[in-house]
């Protein structure tokens, strides 16, 4: 079984091929502007899962699934003869959910600010429902309650 280094350093190589694989050799018009954000290796180095961002809308990410899946040989062949390991890895991509997952905690830290404001400005305006201080204070109004100093 290999070490956890050697997984990364081959995991951070692995994402270096890919990406220039798609810049230079991959001519598929399906592909659009995708990004490989991180590639994460079994720790037998058999298996790489390739994780990817597509700008664009849902037809975009579609074709460029079909386009990366139609081109993984090509691009696992290379991977293999510019690594240099026994046994090339089988690649499998994945559409990252980052952009979409940091949007979404974007808008409700957003919401949130807002209902802070809110109350803020609320709790500005407000008044006590009686007095400020509703505590007695040591020689304040005793005579009246018949209590001796």
């Amino acid at each position: 079984m290999a070490d956890t280094g050697r997984a990364r350093k081959l995991a951070e190589r692995v994402q270096q091929v890919v990406a220039q694989m798609l810049d230079t050799r991959v001519k598929d018009p399906r592909l659009g502007f995708v990004t490989v954000t991180e590639v994460r290796v079994t720790g037998d180095l058999q298996h790489a899962d390739v994780y990817y961002t597509v700008l664009g809308d849902d037809e975009a990410r579609a074709d460029s699934a079909k386009a990366l899946e139609s081109a993984k040989g090509i691009i696992r062949s290379e991977v293999g003869k510019q690594t240099g390991i026994r046994l090339t890895p089988t690649l499998a991509f994945h559409l990252d959910a980052v952009p979409e997952t940091a949007a979404h905690l974007e808008e409700a830290l957003a919401a949130a600010a807002r209902r802070d404001a809110e109350v803020q400005r609320l709790a500005a305006a407000a008044t006590y429902a009686g007095d400020a201080d509703p505590y007695r204070r040591p020689g304040e109004g005793d005579e009246e309650h018949g209590e001796r100093p």
